[in-house]
């Protein structure tokens, strides 16, 4: 195990990190008295560290800080967050201590990155509570999730199967799915999108189902994935789902130029970001975040647990009220999603639960044509 991070003066923590926005209050009566408010720390109690992103990124830091700030301002709580400089585990743990010399309490932090900070930071400072959303506290040789931390996952191939199922019950015959770095999360959300629109072809006896599949190999907005994007719209795709923020902005920008190209978003809810956009394929990270601080200061906090968010517990969704779907109505929603909390719809992730990883032939049936883009 990594030994305990050295501590790092204020000065030198205000050149690795940049305090980006804050929120105030003070703790409530109902708080748990091990989140007592400091009186005349000036700092906040609750804290979340970007990952290396901004609050308004269309996924993981905007959903994390909607969930922080929304539990914060309803319960009085202070609340900030804080944006590293560099996408590395010191220099999340550097924003760690700021946060924690600030008067933080308990730490949030969205991504597979912070795995090892988390690993470290939970031995590091015992008496704080940590969460880690998309992942589990490791240092790359082992995991381990301490009393008082908690790792969430979630359940990205059930979120990519409602996506690809509605997509072909709305009546999209050629799609698109444009991953950004292909990780385990982008990965899941593919699989389950090509496993969602086949179940969805197999059922209605459609037998003309087109795919074509590609990771851009990052999650920033460039001409280059604008560009193949505009190019599958031109030769026949009519929806792409665009999984990643700054793949997003490249995607929704080829479908907004083609005058007919639609979109998917990913992780929360795209519909205000482009008229192209059809549903998103969501994680409900601001409901988990609330959930997680409330436990925390309420005495239940799940600490040393790693959950899995999904269908069973209402950590996966399409924001149908904000849909745009032609023929995809509600009731088709609540059924194919049934089926995916009592275990009808299995969609395979990217590994199975003994630790072997799928290929992309491996997870379709050959109901439809899925084309991997090199």
């Amino acid at each position: 195990m990594r030994k305990m991070m050295k501590k790092i003066s204020t000065a030198m923590l205000a050149a690795v990190v940049v305090l980006v926005a804050a929120g105030c209050g003070s703790a409530g009566g109902e708080a748990d008295s091990s989140f007592a408010d400091d009186a005349g720390n000036g700092g906040a109690e609750i804290a979340m560290i970007a990952d290396g992103g901004t609050i308004d990124d269309r996924g993981f830091n905007q959903g994390t800080y909607e969930g922080v700030k929304l539990y914060g301002e309803e319960k009085g709580i202070s609340y900030k967050y804080y944006k590293p400089v560099e996408k590395t585990t010191d220099a999340y743990l550097s924003a760690m201590e700021l946060a924690i010399e600030g008067g933080a309490k308990i730490i949030v932090a969205p991504g597979f990155r912070f795995t090892e900070a988390m690993y470290i930071a939970q031995d590091t400072w015992p008496e704080l509570k940590f969460v880690l959303l998309d992942g589990v506290p490791g240092d790359g040789k082992e995991t381990k999730t301490a009393e008082n931390a908690v790792g969430i996952q979630y359940a990205e191939e059930q979120a990519g199967f409602l996506a690809g199922y509605a997509a072909v019950t709305d009546g999209y015959r050629n799609l698109g799915f444009m991953g950004g770095v292909a990780t385990p999360a982008v990965v899941r959300y593919g699989y389950g999108f090509i496993q969602g629109a086949e179940a969805a072809a197999k059922e209605q006896g459609v037998s003309d189902v087109r795919m074509n599949y590609y990771y851009t190999g990052t999650f920033d907005a460039t001409p280059e994935t604008q560009t193949l994007a505009a190019t599958w719209y031109q030769n026949g795709t009519e929806i792409i789902f665009a999984c990643g923020s700054g793949v997003g902005q490249s995607v929704m920008a080829a479908a907004d130029a083609s005058g007919f190209g639609k979109t998917i978003g990913v992780d929360i809810d795209w519909a205000q970001e482009s008229e192209t956009v059809v549903t998103s394929s969501m994680k409900d990270l601001s409901g988990t975040v609330y959930q997680m601080l409330d436990q925390a200061y309420s005495g239940s906090f799940p600490g040393g647990q790693n959950i899995v968010m999904d269908a069973s517990n209402q950590g996966i969704e399409l924001p149908m009220e904000t849909s745009r779907f032609k023929t995809f109505t509600q009731e088709n929603y609540d059924e194919v999603y049934k089926k995916l909390a009592d275990g009808t719809y299995k969609p395979l992730r990217d590994v199975d639960e003994g630790g072997t990883s799928y290929t992309l032939d491996q997870i379709f049936d050959g109901t439809i044509q899925v084309t991997e883009v090199k």
